[in-house]
């Protein structure tokens, strides 16, 4: 029995360190089976690559040539939508169906990036569950969006972390460094000037070492629980049998493996190597609220894109920028800012944040209905904002930037008093008007991504800007519309447009 028992021991130590030098990239195992540990209620973890890799991963890299992307040596514009929810949806196997039906509709449309969360931090269904430790059944879930993204020929703009509290945000990384008695402060905005939480989001990006904590491999034996969590040894792995806010019955690896390395399970090729990701986005939405000078969240970009960029070299690095004018700006460019925002408290700086030297474009969103509440704006002088917002931050991009600028969200709000849905016909067309101009001179203005599209049967994902298109035939075709009259200005720029074109030549432009 002891021989026995000891034997357990060095197997269970072998397979640990094998999974470790696997998730790191250290060796090239094409199949790996793990034995269940007792009552985890699953019978095995296994992990298999294709032979061959997808055609999607032999596609060029979108690149930017001073103010325009370029894709196969061709100006890239591209029409795109927002669906943030598309990793969360690939966990379970019952709700999968939805990331695919979504990709299908769009590609319907000619679209051809999808900009989504690649984030959830201490959430339901989270990817990070604390400080370098990360979920893999989530992280495949990820790789499958990747992979069904590539073939429907889609590429992703995928948001590295929130400023709003939703999966977890910048309040859960607070939270945890507050909790560990390393956090400087309770602030949110701590999360932009704490070293400990700046350490926490590296690690994020890319394998390391906390300097206060201790990240490994370790095999975790999930087991219902909502009060705490402790600790066994069993075949000298370290497995957490009781945990917080852990779905029970599952068998997951944690580790310190990191999002711009991650080997896809499915084609073997890590994230940075990928083509179908477009770009990484630093934030959705930074604001730092404490320091309305900006110096604070300009500190913080400068480090965290000269970080990505050490790492990742092949793929596009935006902020993540509401479109805010800031102190840096002249009075003429604050006097765009719309309502409440005119003198910009909350520490953004539009022309200061995007002209960082390794941001390779800008951002802005647009939403009139909530910012120009307080104002009681008819739906006239909405549109007048609109185009006035657009315009001003495209010229932005040809003046003084010399980057591409796109509107990564823009949507009208269906409970806004008086809304109606020929409303958003109107105002959509009149963003999508402004881009397909700057498209036809070769401008800045390089997309407009809708916010936010979703396949039927998803009420419980629903905001009030979202978009069901089958159930929108006229905003349907305006989408459609402006997918085709964008693809036939560069109809040799990759599989896109030729995608897009062969949506445009299906059943006429409906």
């Amino acid at each position: 029995m002891a021989g026995g028992l000891a034997l357990y021991h060095v197997l269970g130590v072998a397979s640990c360190v094998a999974l470790l030098y696997f998730t790191l990239g250290g060796v090239d195992l094409r199949h790996i089976s793990l034995p269940s540990l007792p009552g985890s209620g699953l019978d095995s973890v296994s992990v298999s690559w294709p032979s061959s890799r997808p055609a999607a991963l032999t596609a060029a890299f979108v690149e930017r040539r001073g103010a325009q992307l370029f894709l196969n040596g061709q100006p890239f514009y591209p029409n795109g939508w927002n669906s943030y929810w598309l990793m969360d949806q690939a966990v379970e196997p019952r709700s999968r169906n939805r990331v695919s039906r979504m990709f299908q509709a769009a590609a319907e449309m000619g679209l051809t990036v999808c900009r989504s969360w690649a984030f959830n931090d201490g959430a339901y269904n989270a990817l990070q569950v604390s400080p370098g430790h990360f979920d893999e059944r989530v992280f495949k879930a990820l790789d499958r969006v990747v992979v069904e993204a590539g073939r429907h020929g889609v590429r992703l703009i995928l948001s590295l972390a929130n400023n709003l509290e939703a999966y977890g945000g910048k309040t859960q990384y607070v939270r945890w460094a507050w909790e560990e008695g390393v956090g400087l402060s309770a602030s949110n905005d701590s999360f932009f000037f704490d070293p400990a939480i700046r350490d926490y989001f590296k690690v994020y990006l890319k394998v390391g070492q906390l300097s206060h904590t201790h990240s490994w491999c370790r095999l975790t034996n999930r087991v219902a629980s909502h009060h705490g969590g402790g600790e066994s040894e069993i075949w000298g792995v370290s497995v957490v049998t009781s945990q917080k806010g852990l779905t029970p019955g599952r068998l997951t690896l944690f580790c310190a493996q990191t999002l711009l390395t991650r080997k896809n399970h499915l084609t073997g090729v890590e994230y940075r190597d990928d083509p179908t990701i477009l770009a990484w986005e630093l934030m959705n939405e930074p604001r730092c609220t404490t320091d309305p000078s900006g110096d604070t969240l300009q500190r913080w970009i400068e480090e965290m894109a000269a970080y990505v960029k050490s790492i990742d070299k092949k793929h596009l690095l935006t902020v993540g920028l509401e479109g805010f004018y800031g102190p840096s700006s002249p009075q003429s460019k604050l006097n765009v800012n719309p309502g409440v925002w005119k003198d910009n408290n909350y520490g953004s700086d539009f022309i200061r944040n995007a002209k960082s030297p390794d941001i390779d474009f800008a951002s802005i969103h647009l939403y009139p209905d909530t910012w120009l509440l307080k104002q009681h704006a008819t739906v006239d002088e909405k549109l007048k904002f609109v185009k006035q917002w657009v315009a001003s931050h495209f010229e932005d991009g040809d003046k003084e930037l010399g980057k591409p600028v796109l509107a990564t969200e823009f949507g009208l709000s269906r409970r806004a008093q008086g809304f109606d849905p020929s409303h958003r016909d109107v105002f959509y067309k009149a963003i999508y008007d402004i881009v397909y101009r700057s498209a036809v001179r070769g401008g800045a203005g390089a997309a407009a991504f809708v916010w936010q599209l979703a396949p039927e049967g998803m009420e419980e994902f629903h905001d009030d800007y979202s978009v069901v298109p089958s159930e929108h035939p006229s905003l349907r075709r305006l989408i459609k519309a402006q997918s085709c009259r964008l693809a036939k200005l560069h109809p040799d720029a990759g599989e896109e447009a030729k995608r897009a074109l062969k949506a445009c030549s299906a059943a006429g432009s409906s």
